[in-house]
């Protein structure tokens, strides 16, 4: 793992670490439900189970607009 040089305070190091901690982490797949999937590069995601390829966040597999979207026409689609 690769750790940002961040400079000038306490408070964006700590962003910084939580962003590299969401990057390396490992997702559960929407497709099989196994905990493989990874970033292959900036906002794609794949699993390492199925092999399915995921469009997502830059530095996690859903962002909240994301989650917003999904939930709006999951909505949307039961009436």
């Amino acid at each position: 793992m690769v750790k940002a040089q961040v400079r000038y305070g306490a408070e964006m190091r700590k962003r910084a670490d939580t962003v590299d901690r969401q990057r390396v982490a490992r997702y559960v797949c929407p497709k099989c439900g196994k905990r493989k999937v990874k970033r292959q590069g900036h906002a794609v995601w794949k699993c390492r189970s199925c092999g399915a390829t995921f469009a997502g966040g830059a530095y996690s597999l859903t962002t909240a607009v994301g989650e917003t979207g999904r939930r709006i026409i999951a909505d949307v689609k039961k009436r």
